[in-house]
C-alpha cells in the first residue's frame, strides 16, 4: 500500500518537501536543503538544532522536554531531531541552528617550503617509430616502454592504448603515476600536471588543485565536512558504523560527495577538466582516513584501540569514487597510531620539526588535541579527548566560527566584543569562549578552580561593567557576554558554570597531554625551545590568553610560540609535489613513539591537577 506523503514547508528557503509518516524533521530539513547543526549526531543531548514550528507542532517529547523551557515548548519550539512528521508542519530554520556555509576555515598554510620536485606524476613526450612488418613488430606496449623505461601499465590504459598511438600517430604524451602508465594523450602536455592535496578533517574539509611541476597553487576550496551531521567527534562517528548496517557507507559517500564537489569548484575555477588531475593527496586523522577509504573504523574504539591500517595507502581514485581521471590515484598518508593520524605525520612533515632546535612542541589544537615532542633525537606522540568544547559544542550559546559568533573578547576600561561579519551576535565560538576565560581569571571574576564568583565575593576594585555582568539564569550565575537588545534572536548570549567547566576539560586534556610527554622526557614546560600551532582553531586563538588559562605553558616566552597554519594541508602538498617528502613522512611515521595516555599511570592525576586554571 502506497503510503500518503506529509507536506513540510520549511522557511528559509520557502522550500516544501513531501516525506513519509514517521520521517524525522531533520531528514525534512535537509531535503529542502538545509544542513542543521548536530554535534551531538542527533541524540538530542546537544540542543542546538532548534527550529520553531509555526503551524501543526505536536506535543514535546520527554528529550525536548529536558532541553526546552515551557515557555519555549508553548512558542512552537522544537528539537529537529527529536520531532517525527506526522501532520503538515511549516518550520522556521533560525540562522543559529544552521550549520553555516560561511564557516570561518583555515586554508592557509605555512609559507611555501623549498622542496625537491619530484611528483609522483609524471609526463613523457614520445615520438615512437611505426611499426613494420618484417623489421620492426613490437608490441604496441613494448614499443612504448622502449621509450620511457621501466614502468607497469594499467590493464584499462592498455585496452586503450593500440587505438590511442594510431590515433596520435604514435606521438603524444604518456602519463604515468607512481611508475605506473595510465593514459596516452595527443601532443605534448608536459606542462600540464595536476593534483589535488585534501585535508579530511573531522570538521572541515580544505583542498588545494596543485601545478606540480612549477610547484604552483591554482585554486583553493573549503567547506565543512558533511559527516559532522553524524556527529562532532570521531568517537560518535565509531558509533555510528557500528550501530546503523550501512554506517560506514553512508560516511564514507558524505566525505567523497564533498570532495568531489570541491574537485570540481577547483577545476572550474582553474578551467581544466577533471579528467586532468591525476592524482589527490589526502591528509587527516586515523578515523577520518579509515572513513574515507571505506574501512571500518570500529577497533580504533575498543581497547587498545588499533588501527586497520597506519602504512601509506596508494589505491585507483575510483575504487573510493574521487571523480578525477579514470586511472587517477589516491595517496593516504601514513599514521602514527589509533588517534594520531596523517595529519600529525603532515605536520611534522610541513614544519620540519626534526631540524628545529631540541626540545619543541608541535600542538594541533581541536577535538582531539594531537601532540608531538621532540627532544634528544626522539620523537613522541600523542592524543588527547579535548572533546568539541572549542568548536562550541556543549556550550550554551557555543557555535562554530561563522558569522554571528562572538570571535574576541577583550577588557579594557569595559568589556568589548568582536563578532563574525559584524552582525548581531547569535553565539560565541572557541576563541572567545578562552578570550573570556582569561579576562575573567584576570579580574578575579572566575577562580583558579573555575567556579563563577557571586557577586558578594567579587573584587571591590571590580570594573562596573563587569560587575553588571555576572546575572543569574534560572536561578544560576552566569556572565552576560551580549544583551537580549544587543543579540540578533532576543535571547541573552551568556557563559554559564557549566560552560567553564566544559573549559576546563578540554584546555586540562591539551594541558596534561603536555605535561606527560615533558615527565617522560625528563622535562618541564620552561625547557621549550618552541611550541609551534597547528590547525585551524589553533591559529586563531590569542597566545596570551592560551597561556593564562593553562592551555599553553605559561612558563616559555610568548615568542616561542609560533602559529603554522593548516600543517595537514601543507603537508599533503609538499606530498602531492615530492616522492622524497613521501618518504621523509613515512620514515616520521615509523620512527615516532605513540604514547597511550589512558595508559600512563600519572597521567589521570596530570589531568585532575590541570583542570585548576594557572594563579596569576
Amino acid at each position: 500500500m502506497l503510503e500518503r506523503e506529509i507536506p513540510v514547508l520549511v522557511s528559509p528557503p520557502g522550500k516544501t518537501v513531501y516525506v513519509l509518516p514517521g520521517t524525522r524533521l531533520v531528514e525534512a530539513v535537509a531535503a529542502a536543503g538545509v544542513t542543521l547543526d548536530l554535534p551531538c549526531g542527533g541524540e538530542g543531548t546537544c540542543g542546538k538544532c532548534r527550529v520553531r514550528i509555526l503551524s501543526g507542532a505536536g506535543p514535546a517529547s520527554p528529550v525536548e522536554a529536558q532541553q526546552l523551557s515551557n515557555e519555549e515548548i508553548g512558542r512552537g519550539l522544537r528539537l529537529a531531531c527529536q520531532t517525527v512528521v506526522r501532520d503538515p508542519l511549516h518550520v522556521e530554520i533560525p540562522p543559529s541552528s544552521r550549520l553555516a556555509e560561511a564557516y570561518k576555515i583555515l586554508a592557509d598554510t605555512l609559507a611555501r617550503e623549498q622542496v625537491a620536485i619530484d611528483p609522483a606524476v609524471v609526463k613523457r613526450y614520445v615520438e615512437l617509430p611505426r611499426p613494420e612488418r618484417g623489421r620492426d613488430e613490437a608490441a604496441d606496449w613494448r614499443r612504448l616502454q622502449r621509450a620511457l623505461g621501466p614502468c607497469e601499465p594499467d590493464v584499462e590504459a592498455l585496452r586503450e592504448l593500440p587505438g590511442l598511438l594510431r590515433e596520435h600517430d604514435f606521438r603524444g604524451t604518456a602519463v604515468i603515476v607512481a611508475d605506473r602508465f595510465i593514459d596516452f594523450e595527443a601532443g605534448d602536455t608536459r606542462s600540464a600536471v595536476y593534483t589535488v592535496a585534501v585535508d579530511v578533517g573531522t570538521t572541515t574539509l580544505v583542498a588545494t588543485l596543485l601545478e606540480v611541476n612549477r610547484g604552483e597553487e591554482l585554486a583553493v576550496a573549503a567547506r565543512l565536512n558533511p559527516q559532522t551531521r553524524f556527529g562532532d567527534d570521531v568517537l560518535s562517528r565509531i558509533l555510528y558504523t557500528q550501530d546503523h548496517p550501512d554506517g560506514l557507507a553512508v560516511l564514507q559517500n558524505a566525505v567523497v560527495a564533498a570532495i568531489n564537489e570541491m574537485i570540481g569548484e577547483l577545476a572550474v575555477e582553474a578551467h581544466l577538466d577533471r579528467r586532468q588531475i591525476y592524482e589527490v593527496v589526502v591528509s587527516g586523522n586515523t578515523t577520518m582516513q579509515h572513513l574515507l577509504c571505506g574501512i571500518s573504523p570500529r577497533w580504533l574504539g575498543e581497547s587498545p584501540f588499533v588501527p586497520a591500517v597506519s602504512d601509506r595507502i596508494h589505491a585507483p581514485a575510483a575504487s573510493l569514487g574521487i571523480q578525477i581521471h579514470p586511472r587517477g590515484r589516491v595517496y593516504v598518508m601514513p599514521a602514527i597510531g589509533g588517534f594520531v593520524g596523517g595529519d600529525t605525520v603532515s605536520g611534522m612533515l610541513a614544519t620540519r620539526i626534526t631540524e628545529l632546535p631540541s626540545p619543541s612542541l608541535l600542538v594541533d589544537i581541536g577535538t582531539n588535541g594531537e601532540i608531538v615532542l621532540w627532544a634528544r633525537g626522539k620523537l613522541t606522540a600523542a592524543s588527547t579527548a579535548a572533546g568539541p568544547a572549542f568548536e562550541g559544542a556543549r556550550i550554551q550559546h557555543g557555535m562554530r566560527a561563522s558569522a554571528g559568533a562572538i570571535e574576541k573578547v577583550l577588557v579594557d576600561d569595559r568589556l568589548r566584543i568582536h563578532v563574525i561579519g559584524g552582525v548581531p551576535p547569535v553565539g560565541l565560538c572557541g576563541s572567545a569562549l578562552i578570550d573570556a576565560a582569561a579576562e575573567l581569571l584576570e579580574h578575579r571574576v572566575l577562580a583558579p578552580d573555575g567556579k563563577l564568583l557571586p557577586p558578594d565575593r567579587l573584587p571591590s576594585n571590580l570594573l562596573p561593567d563587569l560587575r553588571a555582568r555576572v546575572v543569574m539564569e534560572n536561578g544560576k550565575l552566569a556572565f552576560l557576554l551580549a544583551s537580549a537588545e544587543e543579540s540578533a534572536h532576543g535571547h541573552a548570549v551568556l557563559l554559564t558554570q557549566r560552560d567553564f567547566r566544559e573549559l576546563q576539560l578540554a584546555s586540562g586534556a591539551i594541558r596534561a597531554g603536555i605535561a606527560t610527554l615533558l615527565r617522560r622526557e625528563g622535562l618541564v614546560p620552561a625547557d621549550l625551545q618552541a611550541v609551534l600551532l597547528a590547525g585551524g582553531f589553533g591559529n586563531f586563538i590569542r597566545r596570551k590568553n592560551a597561556q593564562r588559562i593553562g592551555l599553553l605553558p605559561h612558563e616559555i616566552p610568548r615568542q616561542r610560540i609560533r602559529f603554522c597554519g593548516n600543517t595537514s594541508l601543507a603537508g599533503a602538498r609538499l606530498a602531492a609535489m615530492s616522492q622524497t617528502a613521501r618518504q621523509v613522512a613515512e620514515k616520521l611515521a615509523r620512527r615516532t613513539e605513540h604514547v597511550d595516555l589512558a595508559s600512563d599511570p600519572e597521567f589521570r592525576w596530570v589531568f585532575a591537577e590541570s583542570m585548576f586554571f594557572p594563579e596569576r
